[in-house]
């Protein structure tokens, strides 16, 4: 298998699991669950992926912002 090139992880549209947990500082468990609940899950095929601005939005009203 290839090894996934390092990309510059500013501005994402999407992330999968573990780009996610890695943004949001937490375990992959905890990046699906805050993913889900928040509405972001994009199921293509096998792979799943999240959407950045949605998550973005959602942790903003959690937090009372």
């Amino acid at each position: 298998m290839k090894k996934t090139l390092n990309r510059d992880n500013k501005n994402l549209l999407t992330a999968n699991a573990e780009t996610l947990a890695g943004m949001l500082d937490c375990g992959r468990a905890t990046a699906v669950k805050i993913g889900t609940d928040a509405g972001a899950k994009i199921q293509i095929g096998r792979r799943t992926l999240y959407n950045v601005s949605i998550i973005e939005k959602y942790l903003s009203a959690v937090s009372g912002e």
